[in-house]
């Protein structure tokens, strides 16, 4: 996908699939990565790129155990 730059100009270069069903096959698994981090981003980017769907029912799905830094106000 060189040179696209959004989702507009994807489809004006690729076309639209209106019938697009993602393929859940080798590859797709679950993500520890909470939302938001850039590790979950690029698994979503990855999960389009391959045409599988967005969301897979193992991700996680809350920040539980995860501890974070946490800055003092000035």
């Amino acid at each position: 996908m060189e040179n696209v730059t959004n989702v507009f100009e994807a489809i004006l270069k690729y076309g639209h699939d209106e019938d697009f069903a993602p393929d859940e096959g080798n590859g797709f698994s679950a993500t520890n990565a909470p939302a938001g981090s850039d590790e979950k981003i690029d698994a979503l980017r990855r999960r389009v790129e391959l045409g599988q769907p967005l969301w897979h029912s193992s991700d996680r799905r809350d920040y539980t155990g995860l501890t974070g830094a946490v800055r003092p106000r000035e």
